[in-house]
C-alpha cells in the first residue's frame, strides 16, 4: 500500500455515517491515529473497528466535516478485508483500515491502523497551494479555539486566514468564509 506518506497525512476520515478531518500517522511502516473522546469518530471506531482515510483536495469539505455532519448522499459502501466500510464519493483516493484501540489516554484513543484496501479514484494533479494548506491549519486551530478560547490560537487562525486571502483560489476563499462564519457564530471570533 502506498497512497499515504511518512509523517502525518491530513485526510477526511469516514466511519459509519460520519466524516471528519483527521491525521493518519505513518512512522516506521506503522499507521496510527488519535481520536478524541466524545467525537463520532472515536465512538464509531470503538463500535465498528474500521476507518477509511479519504484523500480529498476540497478545502470546503475539510471545514464542513470539521464542524458538521454530512448527508448520507456523500457516502458510498465498499468492501475491504471482509468488512463493509463507507468512503466519500468524491475521494480522489482512499485507504480502508482495520482500527484497533492501542491505548486510551482518558482524553483520546490512540488507534493502531492495519491497511485492508486502497484505491485511486482520480488521477488529478494538485499542485502545492499555500492557501489550501492554510485552510487546513486554520481549521485545526479553530476546532481547538472553539473548545478553549486561547489568544495564541486566535493569532494562528488570523495568520493562516491572511495567507488564504493572499495565496488561495476561489475554493480556498470559500472555505475561509465558511470557517469565519462558524467562528463568528460559535464564539464571536473575527479573523480580520
Amino acid at each position: 500500500m502506498g497512497l499515504l506518506r511518512e509523517g502525518i497525512n491530513e485526510i477526511i476520515a469516514t466511519t459509519r455515517d460520519n466524516a471528519a478531518p483527521m491525521g493518519v500517522i505513518l512512522r516506521d511502516n506503522s499507521y496510527a491515529m488519535v481520536a478524541f473522546h466524545g467525537s463520532h469518530t472515536a465512538e464509531n471506531i470503538s463500535r465498528h473497528g474500521w476507518v477509511v482515510a479519504n484523500i480529498v483536495h476540497d478545502p470546503v469539505m475539510y471545514v464542513r466535516t470539521a464542524f458538521s455532519d454530512l448527508e448520507p448522499g456523500y457516502f458510498c459502501e465498499e468492501a475491504a478485508g471482509g468488512l463493509a466500510v463507507q468512503r466519500l464519493l468524491n475521494a480522489e483516493g482512499w485507504v480502508a483500515f482495520q482500527a484497533d484501540i492501542a491505548r486510551d489516554t482518558g482524553e483520546s484513543l490512540v488507534v493502531a491502523l492495519t491497511p485492508l484496501r486502497e484505491e485511486v479514484c482520480s488521477c488529478t494533479v494538485n499542485p502545492v497551494n499555500r492557501g489550501f494548506s492554510s485552510v487546513i491549519e486554520a481549521t485545526i486551530h479553530a476546532t481547538r479555539y472553539i473548545r478553549r478560547e486561547d489568544s495564541q490560537l486566535a493569532r494562528l487562525i488570523s495568520h493562516h486566514a491572511s495567507i488564504v486571502r493572499r495565496c488561495g483560489g476561489p475554493q480556498e476563499r470559500e472555505a475561509l468564509a465558511l470557517l469565519e462564519e462558524i467562528l463568528l457564530r460559535e464564539c464571536g471570533f473575527r479573523t480580520a
